[in-house]
């Protein structure tokens, strides 16, 4: 069975593959300070809960957007599940041509995204992924990862709103009633709901202008489905795309 992790700044997303299975996964708060041994004791748990124990797990991959949560992963995969747990970087072969300025700056969760969506869309195409950065990553027609944008997340901005405006409420987000809000909350909803749908679109606009021929968009990530609904320019959404492509690149290493 294989292990695959996705450690993002908010939040961690992996899950188990039996074969071409994907058995459960789970998403749990990323804490920065974590150690391999409470990341074995956490991975332990979670498991159980769905009756698979540690030794079930013969191979595993991570990809860590946390820098310093990457080495206690590997090692976690050393010492609690006896096998060298693949990191995705460089050094890793993942078929994919990076022709950015230094491809040893591009997030391993970016790249995981990109792979994934070549090789399930072919090219060009495009992946948006809703996490504490909302990222496009762009890959052409001959499957190259050719860069993209970064913007503040949906969470991010929620919270720089409300911890600047004084009088401003926490929300949950929902999807607005109307465009123009009939109380703080709604206006809330409506500003982040239909202004990052309006950001996602224009941004695709001018993506789809430079490349210059028709590019196929996916959407992942926890916050996906809630502003996807009011975009015009993605073509589907996928919230398993990045535990996908870690089992793509695990393939592809021979492992």
């Amino acid at each position: 069975m294989l292990l695959v992790v996705d450690v993002g700044n908010t939040q961690t997303h992996f899950g188990t593959w039996d074969g071409e299975q994907l058995v459960e996964h789970w998403r749990f708060a990323t804490v920065r300070t974590s150690t391999a041994d409470e990341i074995g004791a956490a991975l332990r748990n979670l498991l159980e809960l769905r009756g698979v124990g540690m030794a079930d797990l013969d191979a595993s991959i991570v990809s860590s957007s946390v820098p310093q949560l990457e080495p206690e992963w590997v090692e976690m995969g050393r010492r609690y599940l006896g096998h060298k747990t693949l990191a995705v970087g460089p050094g890793l072969r993942t078929g994919m041509p990076i022709r950015i300025d230094n491809p040893r700056e591009l997030g391993a969760d970016r790249l995981v995204n990109a792979v994934a969506a070549f090789e399930f869309l072919g090219g060009p195409c495009v992946s948006v992924d809703f996490g504490t950065a909302v990222n496009f990553d762009v890959v052409s027609a001959q499957g190259e990862f050719l860069g993209g944008v970064i913007a503040p997340g949906v969470e991010v901005s929620l919270e720089a709103l409300t911890s600047r405006g004084a009088k401003l409420p926490r929300i949950d987000l929902a999807a607005p009633r109307s465009a123009i809000g009939k109380s703080s909350v709604d206006a809330i909803r409506s500003g982040v709901i239909y202004g990052f749908a309006a950001q996602v679109d224009g941004v695709m606009e001018r993506i789809q202008e430079e490349l210059g021929e028709e590019a196929t968009t996916i959407a992942t990530g926890g916050l996906a489905n809630h502003i996807v609904p009011h975009c015009t320019s993605i073509d589907s959404v996928d919230d398993l795309l990045t535990l996908k492509g870690l089992k793509l690149l695990h393939e592809r290493n021979g492992a």
